[in-house]
C-alpha cells in the first residue's frame, strides 16, 4: 500500500522492521522522479539554493530522528537523493546551511521543525509523503498542536503514513484528521512482547540492588546491556555505583548535552562501553544491534513503556 501511494495506519512489535516499512516505498518512489537542482529561489527573505523536501517524517526524539537518518542515508547510499535532519537542543547553522543546499527526505522533531519554518528556513510546499512515526510517543509529549500547526502547511493532496505502538482514543482521532481511505495494517496485538526475549524477575528490597545489579553484570554472560531507571539523578547514581566496582557505564537522560547523549551512544553502538543506562528517553527508538541484555533497574509506571524498554533486545529475529 505504501508503494502504491496509500495513506497508512500501522502497528507493529518494536524490533521488526518499521523504519524499513516506509523508508524503501519513499526511497523508491523519489528515485522514480528525480528532481533537478532548482534555481537559486526566494522564500520571504530567505533564500534556498536548492531542492526543497518531498517527503517528510516526524518523530519525538532527537535520538530517533538521527537514527531514521541513518537508515535512510544507507538504504539510498546508490540513489542520488540528499537527507537531513534537524532536531532541538543544537545549535542550528549546520541544520540550515544543509536545508539550504537542497534535500529531498527531511527527518524531523515537531518543535525544532516549526521554528526553522516560522524563521523562513524550510520549504515545506512540495511535500508528496509525510510520516508519522511513533505518534502515540510524540502525543504522549506534547507535540500534538505543533503536530497540526506543520500538517497545516503540507499541501493538501500528500501521502500520509502514521505509525503507532498502540491505537488509543486519541491515535484515532489524529488518523481521521490526517488520513484519507487509510489501509489499517497490524501485525502484533497491542502491548505484546516478542517470544524471543526470555524474561526473569528478581525480587528484592530496594537496598540489595545495587549489589545484584553488579552481582549479575560481572557473572552473567552479559555483552551489551542497556539499564533502565526512573529517574536522571538515579541513572547518575547507577552509573557511580557500577564504575566504583569497576564496571564502566555511561548514562543518557534529558539532563546530558545533546553531543553527551550522541557520544554516549556512539560509544555503546561500537562497543567502546558494555552498559548503557538510560531514563525512557531511551527506550524508543533505539536500535542498537546485539544487545544482549535489559535490567529494568526501576519498573515503569505503564505495560507499553515495559514493552518498549525490553524490545531493545531481541530484535530482527535475535534473542535477548
Amino acid at each position: 500500500p505504501a508503494m502504491a501511494g496509500r495513506d497508512l495506519l500501522g502497528t507493529a512489535q518494536t524490533g521488526t522492521g518499521k523504519t524499513g516499512a516506509f523508508a524503501l516505498p519513499i526511497l523508491h518512489r523519489l528515485s522514480l522522479d528525480p528532481q533537478p537542482r532548482q534555481p537559486r529561489v526566494k522564500r520571504g527573505d530567505r533564500a534556498f539554493r536548492g531542492r526543497s523536501p518531498r517527503a517528510l517524517v516526524l518523530c519525538p526524539t532527537r535520538e530517533l530522528a538521527t537514527q531514521i537518518h541513518q537508515s535512510f542515508m544507507d538504504y539510498g547510499s546508490a540513489l542520488k537523493l540528499y537527507h537531513t535532519v534537524i532536531y532541538g537542543g543544537v545549535n542550528q547553522f549546520h541544520q540550515v546551511k544543509s536545508l539550504q543546499q537542497g534535500v529531498d527526505v527531511l527527518v524531523a522533531t515537531p518543535g525544532r521543525l516549526k521554528d526553522l519554518h516560522e524563521q523562513g528556513f524550510v520549504d515545506l510546499s512540495r511535500i508528496q509523503s509525510l510520516v508519522l512515526d511513533e505518534a502515540d510517543r510524540m502525543l504522549d509529549m506534547g507535540f500534538i498542536n505543533d503536530i497540526r500547526w506543520i500538517t497545516k502547511q503540507l499541501p493538501g493532496r500528500r501521502q500520509t503514513l502514521l505509525f503507532s505502538a498502540t491505537i488509543s482514543d486519541s491515535i484515532r482521532e489524529l488518523a481521521h484528521d490526517q488520513l484519507r481511505d487509510p489501509v489499517v495494517v497490524e501485525t502484533a496485538p497491542e502491548s505484546t512482547t516478542v517470544e524471543t526475549v526470555n524474561q526473569r524477575v528478581f525480587i528484592v528490597d530496594q537496598p540489595r540492588k545495587p549489589a545484584l545489579l553488579i552481582n549479575l553484570l560481572q557473572r552473567e554472560e552479559i555483552d551489551r546491556t542497556l539499564i533502565f531507571a526512573r529517574t536522571k539523578h538515579k541513572a547518575d547514581r547507577i552509573v557511580h555505583w557500577l564504575r566504583h566496582a569497576d564496571i564502566h557505564s555511561e548514562a543518557i537522560h534529558s539532563n546530558k548535552t545533546q553531543n553527551s547523549r550522541n557520544n554516549s551512544m556512539r560509544k555503546f553502538r561500537l562497543g567502546y562501553v558494555k552498559v548503557l543506562v538510560a531514563t525512557d528517553i531511551a527506550s524508543r527508538g533505539i536500535d542498537v544491534e546485539d544487545i544482549t541484555h535489559v535490567i529494568n533497574f526501576d519498573m515503569p509506571i505503564d505495560p507499553e513503556t515495559y514493552v518498549h524498554r525490553i524490545g531493545r533486545t531481541a530484535r530482527a529475529g535475535a534473542s535477548g
